[in-house]
């Protein structure tokens, strides 16, 4: 007994030190573009932008692939601080400023087929299958990918109530100065 303990013990730090080796050896180093680009990115991996993920729309980004009003959630500023740090020109008239929402359960109307579950990316829905569910506000992503695939229409998003947290002045509006 103590002899099959002590072997595995053994190849567990032989392997474990190789690990370790071969990862200080063999690292691959990244394009630190691709990092800060990744890190300006909200992070909430909600797939509004067409990639799977904030890591891959970063890399379509520093590689030129992707245009920098590509982020919903993260809006004109965002924009604007992308095309900043890539030193690209961007023309931000066109894009929309959506206020910041939540998805909403009609309990009235949800017959708990679970499939908004399977569309959430950040999993914000709480509930069960064939019981009403309800959405977890501070999760919630408003990437309205739920709305399309609830069968009853019973999801519906709503404006964030302002609150002592949540409320800022409005931001005032861009003046053009003549040249």
């Amino acid at each position: 007994m103590l002899t099959a303990i002590g072997s595995l013990t053994l190849l567990g730090l032989v392997l474990g030190g190789l690990l370790g080796i071969a990862s200080k050896y063999l690292k691959v180093e990244g394009n630190p573009l691709v990092i800060e680009v990744e890190e300006m990115l909200p992070g909430s991996q909600c797939g509004q932008c067409g990639f799977p993920g904030c890591g891959p729309a970063a890399e379509a980004l520093a590689d030129g692939k992707a245009d920098v009003t590509l982020c919903p959630p993260g809006g004109r500023a965002l924009a604007a601080d992308l095309a900043k740090k890539l030193s690209v020109e961007v023309d931000l008239t066109s894009m929309e400023e959506k206020e910041p929402a939540v998805a909403f359960v009609n309990e009235d109307l949800c017959i708990g087929c679970t499939r908004c579950f399977a569309q959430c990316p950040t999993d914000a829905f709480i509930g069960a299958p064939k019981q009403i569910h309800t959405v977890i506000g501070e999760i919630c992503t408003s990437c309205e990918k739920c709305i399309d695939i609830c069968p009853t229409e019973c999801i519906t998003m709503q404006p964030l109530e302002a609150t002592v947290q949540t409320w800022h002045w409005p931001k005032p509006k861009e003046r053009r100065l003549a040249a």
